[in-house]
């Protein structure tokens, strides 16, 4: 089914067979179109419906062009996640003299926003603006996406440097600490990431449409999107900001999980050098040769064990004299 969206917010939704589109449309938004679909979009609204393969290109050429009268746009969005994982997903824009067109794969939330918006917003009443207020959207679901992640890093960055993630002092827990925290880190840098290609797409589609349709663009327009650029700007920034801390987590785990193999082998360290020297006194008293004095002492037995057990402690005593443990 196509669905068709007025001025006032009023939905519609028809199927491709049907004949003509109504005057007061401002907005035809594609979930998932079919061949049929995109052949009525086109015909009815005097556009080309992109292709999903076309709308994944990543060269700048391909996701921001202008074709006569309207502008093709098309960006990375992010629909369902949670603060540590997302997928991306193609979303095209095609923003024509009378109507916005938009091709997408998946519910995304900010167009269930904008549609609730419309109902009530008088000023979306045309394609122009509500490609607009689908940026603003984007971009106010980015800054709270980065607010999450930046809290997320914050509660990371506590349990790394106090030790463990379940608030235990216990260094038994200190395997499962630094593991925790290595895989939280690698999946919020990883949305991170994808929350800067989805801001860095909207900001170039901004400033295209800038570039493109400075002179058909009333004032306020010009206002909204050049406060897009400079909120998408501001967002860049403290996404890497955001990164950069990420990075110095990811350092600071790395180095903890070295002192704690460092510790690993200082003990078995210990271990082999304080096992050695009884070994060594056992294997020459064990030997079966005729001629020992130590065979016909008293005492040769006792003396033995003592020699045995010093040679033991007395390493370490010197390992504990120099802070090993």
């Amino acid at each position: 089914m196509l669905k068709l969206i007025s001025h006032g917010g009023k939905t519609a939704q028809i199927s491709a067979t049907a004949e003509g589109m109504p005057e007061s449309v401002i907005w035809v938004d594609l979930l998932n179109p079919t061949n049929d679909e995109v052949t009525w979009t086109e015909e009815n609204c005097g556009v080309r419906v992109p292709s999903r393969d076309e709308l994944s290109e990543i060269e700048l050429s391909s996701r921001l062009a202008k074709e006569g009268n309207s502008i093709y746009l098309s960006s990375p969005v992010i629909g369902k996640a949670t603060i540590e994982h997302a997928d991306l997903t193609p979303a095209g824009f095609i923003v024509a003299p009378q109507v916005l067109v938009t091709v997408r794969f998946e519910a995304l939330p900010t167009f269930d926003i904008v549609a609730e918006r419309l109902k009530h917003d008088k000023t979306l009443n045309t394609g122009m603006a509500v490609f607009i207020a689908l940026m603003e959207a984007a971009v106010d679901r980015g800054a709270d996406v980065l607010e999450h992640l930046a809290a997320a890093v914050d509660e990371v960055s506590r349990a790394v440097f106090r030790g463990n993630l379940r608030g235990s002092a216990s260094s038994r827990t200190s395997d499962f600490t630094l593991r925790h925290a290595l895989s939280k880190l690698g999946s919020l840098a990883d949305r991170s990431s994808k929350a800067r290609d989805v801001l860095l797409g909207i900001g170039r589609m901004a400033t295209f449409t800038l570039d493109m349709c400075r002179d058909q663009l009333p004032d306020g327009f010009h206002d909204q999107l050049h406060a897009v650029s400079k909120d998408i700007s501001s967002l860049s920034d403290y996404e890497s900001h955001l990164s950069d801390k990420a990075q110095f987590l990811l350092d600071a785990v790395l180095g903890f999980i070295t002192i704690e193999q460092n510790d690993i082998f200082k003990v078995l360290t210990i271990a082999s050098v304080v096992g050695v020297p009884p070994t060594l006194m056992a294997g020459i008293w064990g030997m079966n040769f005729k001629f020992m004095p130590e065979l016909s002492w008293t005492f040769g037995y006792p003396l033995a064990w003592v020699v045995i057990i010093a040679s033991g402690v007395v390493p370490l005593i010197w390992f504990w004299r120099r802070g090993w443990f």
